[in-house]
């Protein structure tokens, strides 16, 4: 019988006691959290809302396509303007990608770039690379590409490296062949300069 007492009276004890500590703890927890900044919220984006009203761009833009002759078509950009009823439209760090049907492949990459769709091109400038599949590397201030066929011409003085050894040439074109069907030649002309190294 004493023990029954005991134990309702424990529980009656805690009954109260642990709300009372719960609400100790609660307040306790409020006073001591620190308190909320409105300046701290989340950072909006620095952005000229203007600019880009007067400007519009897209980021990271990627374009992909099919020449007429077949060769796959792939551009990257780290920023892209749409054409404006006084300029065209443009690109910053463009990487343009060709995949001809014969499996050779032909990597560009330019600072900037400026595209006609009207005349279905592009004009990579601003210090231009090509990389191909077949071993060259070219080097040029400007290179015109066409978007319908697969098509690439320099219009600067190129300076190459390749298996043959180093080529520099007034003008570079990357075009069909035209004596053997879904072949692609690339043809160095204009006061061409090789330095010729046995073996590669």
């Amino acid at each position: 019988m004493a023990r029954a007492d005991t134990h309702t009276r424990v529980v009656s004890w805690l009954k109260v006691v642990l709300p009372l500590a719960a609400l100790a703890i609660l307040s306790t927890l409020f006073l001591v959290a620190r308190r909320i900044d409105p300046e701290d919220a989340l950072p909006y984006a620095e952005v000229d809302v203007r600019d880009l009203a007067r400007e519009p761009r897209m980021t990271a833009p990627t374009y992909a396509g099919t020449t007429s002759d077949g060769a796959a078509l792939t551009l990257h950009a780290d920023e892209a303007r749409p054409a404006a009823e006084a300029t065209e439209a443009a690109a910053i760090e463009l990487r343009l990608e060709l995949a001809t049907p014969d499996g050779a492949r032909t990597e560009l990459a330019a600072a900037k770039a400026q595209m006609d769709r009207g005349a279905q091109q592009v004009v990579l400038s601003g210090g231009v690379t090509v990389a191909t599949s077949s071993g060259y590397r070219l080097e040029t201030e400007e290179i015109l590409a066409r978007l319908d066929r697969t098509g690439l011409e320099s219009r600067t003085p190129v300076t190459a490296t390749g298996p043959a050894g180093e080529i520099r040439a007034d003008r570079m074109v990357l075009r069909q062949d035209i004596q053997t069907p879904g072949a692609y030649v690339l043809v160095f002309n204009g006061g061409v300069r090789l330095v010729y190294r046995p073996g590669g």
